[in-house]
């Protein structure tokens, strides 16, 4: 038996008729016979007797009626239960982003989350792959595109620059205004050639001067701290540090919008509105990226 033929079956009990029933269920009317034509044939009885007046109930169907009448306020009491859970900022959120993201923004915000509200236990995947929102790998995704999925729901908080810095130490025995070509390189590997940054070095740089290369913006960062050549880093990332100089303004066509993703599915609940809420307010007021 297909359960949900006793919501049918309870809809035109309550209503009185086929058309009630449909509406109730926001259906249409021939669903709503065929649902209860397929349960009377299951059970083998007639649940109702068809008059002009509307439909009424068998000896069968009152009996089935009086055993299923608390089951639907035991659904609507879960319902309203598990509901209530997700209008209390309370529970798990996973939440996915890059390491860059998380080292030069997310840390400090989401330690202030957690004090605010203790009930809520975090899950941090830090990933610089899109981790799939749509299948539930993640709940909330925090990331620098500027091309967002369609798919969900995302607010834009600014856009993060990028430029050109180097070490001090590095810098220590170069000319001021040596040329770009010039300059030993730290540059992203073919895992990150799809960022701007890498059709960019490509276009200034020959290849046989980046001497580095690396899978993760913070494995450039500290790579370029050491002196190992000039790099394009973040520059939320690069002005943490001292040591670093910037050698050029930002890039503007390097710049990257960061997002605020999350499933449509979960824009109702309680704790994923409330953590999306104090990451919107805070880093769309963040000194650090452009608004």
């Amino acid at each position: 038996m297909d359960w949900s033929d006793l919501q049918y079956f309870l809809a035109v009990a309550q209503g009185g008729s086929i058309s009630q029933a449909a509406r109730a269920l926001r259906v249409n009317h021939s669903t709503v016979l065929r649902r209860l034509q397929r349960l009377e044939a299951q059970l083998g009885v007639a649940l109702f007797q068809r008059h002009a007046a509307g439909y009424v109930l068998t000896q069968a169907g009152e009996e089935l009626a009086g055993r299923l009448g608390g089951v639907g306020e035991q659904i609507d009491g879960a319902g309203r239960q598990l509901l209530g859970q997700d209008q209390q900022v309370r529970g798990s959120i996973r939440l996915t982003s890059t390491d860059t993201l998380f080292n030069s923004l997310l840390t400090p915000l989401l330690a202030e989350f957690q004090r605010l509200h203790p009930q809520v236990s975090l899950q941090l995947v830090i990933n610089n792959s899109f981790l799939s929102l749509t299948q539930r790998e993640a709940d909330m995704a925090v990331r620098g595109s500027n091309r967002p999925p369609d798919n969900l729901i995302g607010r834009c908080v600014g856009r993060i620059q990028t430029a050109v810095y180097a070490s001090r130490a590095y810098l220590a025995d170069k000319p001021a205004q040596l040329p770009w070509a010039e300059h030993l390189w730290v540059g992203a590997d073919e895992s990150l050639a799809h960022l701007e940054q890498s059709a960019w070095l490509a276009a200034q740089v020959p290849d046989e001067r980046v001497l580095t290369r690396s899978d993760s913006l913070v494995g450039m960062l500290e790579c370029v701290r050491q002196g190992m050549g000039a790099g394009l880093l973040l520059c939320p990332l690069a002005q943490a540090h001292a040591e670093l100089v910037r050698l050029a303004d930002a890039e503007p066509a390097l710049d990257t919008q960061v997002w605020l993703l999350s499933h449509p599915d979960l824009r109702k609940v309680a704790r994923i509105r409330a953590l999306s809420d104090f990451l919107y307010q805070r880093l769309s007021a963040d000194p650090r990226l452009v608004h």
